[in-house]
């Protein structure tokens, strides 16, 4: 159709827009399901779940997870966790790529055997467990940071097939004045790869943000719990709650009733405080998110394709 778009283009962009609302919808909802319980009153869920607005609305359940100084704690340790790893994690890895994307690196076919092999096999968990206590680092802060050092080898694939596109007369330009590896490395590679960096460093910082298996397996001390661990503990301790009221439900009513109103009475009860915490978990993530967005694309294309 000349001058205009055709029926098809036009029934095309309709359709697409219809199918990205709904994976929208079905994105986004969860999330706005568990703001909108949280901020209700904990006894007024016992009537039903809430899929719009806060029937009753408060902040009590935010105030009393924000005023816990364990959750302020925990908060501070995955926050600090997250910068260090990130930050260290993305320079080193890019660091190595960057070496291991020259062409004259002696050893490359070494580098490549084990990183290939680290991709899809690993060591366990007893073994890594007896490996970071052998070195000092159970129950240590430095457990969360050390074993994260090195962002993973499907980074470095990325971080290889971006810095191969760039020219190499760029590099030999800052060869014959002078410049060293690392000087073409800080002052050449780095601000060339802002988009791959960015994105990256998303990928990296919430995947180390959401992990609480570092704090289950190797801490123990309660000043080192992450707040995704004390959000489980949380949780699990709901569940057996719930789980030992329906298993007391019938021989034993009293206590049962017991359970019942522990767990779903009041204006702060213990789902509103799942839901409360779950939600202020997720939110530098969702104000990163935002910021990083538009080096996404552009630094996945860049990674990914070879020009």
């Amino acid at each position: 159709m000349v001058g205009g778009r055709s029926l098809g283009d036009r029934i095309f962009t309709v359709s697409n827009v219809i199918i990205m609302l709904f994976v929208m919808l079905l994105t986004v909802y969860p999330f706005w399901f568990s703001v909108v319980n949280s901020l209700n009153t904990g006894d007024d869920l016992v009537r039903g779940p809430i899929f719009l607005w806060p029937r009753e609305f408060t902040f009590a359940s935010w105030e009393t997870v924000l005023s816990d100084p364990g959750m302020l704690k925990a908060a501070w340790v995955s926050g600090s966790r997250t910068v260090i790893v990130t930050v260290v994690s993305i320079l080193y890895t890019a660091m190595f790529s960057y070496a291991f994307s020259r062409p004259y690196l002696k050893g490359k076919w070494f580098y490549t055997a084990v990183g290939f092999t680290s991709m899809y096999f690993g060591g366990g968990l007893i073994p890594v467990f007896m490996l970071m206590n052998w070195l000092g680092l159970y129950d240590n802060y430095l457990v969360y940071i050390i074993p994260g050092l090195f962002a993973g080898f499907w980074n470095v694939i990325i971080f290889n097939a971006n810095f191969k596109a760039i020219p190499d007369s760029l590099f030999e330009s800052a060869k014959m004045d002078g410049a060293n590896e690392y000087t073409i490395f800080f002052r050449l590679v780095i601000p060339l790869s802002k988009p791959v960096l960015a994105a990256l460093s998303v990928f990296v910082a919430v995947s180390v943000w959401n992990d609480y298996g570092a704090t289950l397996y190797f801490t123990q001390s309660a000043n080192l719990q992450t707040l995704q661990y004390l959000i489980l503990k949380l949780i699990q301790s709901s569940a057996a709650a719930e789980q030992m009221a329906n298993m007391v439900n019938g021989t034993n009513p009293a206590v049962a009733a017991l359970y019942s109103r522990a767990q779903g009475q009041g204006i702060v009860t213990a789902k509103t405080l799942q839901l409360a915490s779950m939600v202020i978990a997720s939110i530098p993530m969702i104000i990163i998110y935002p910021f990083a967005q538009k080096f996404f694309i552009k630094g996945v294309l860049l990674g990914s394709v070879k020009e």
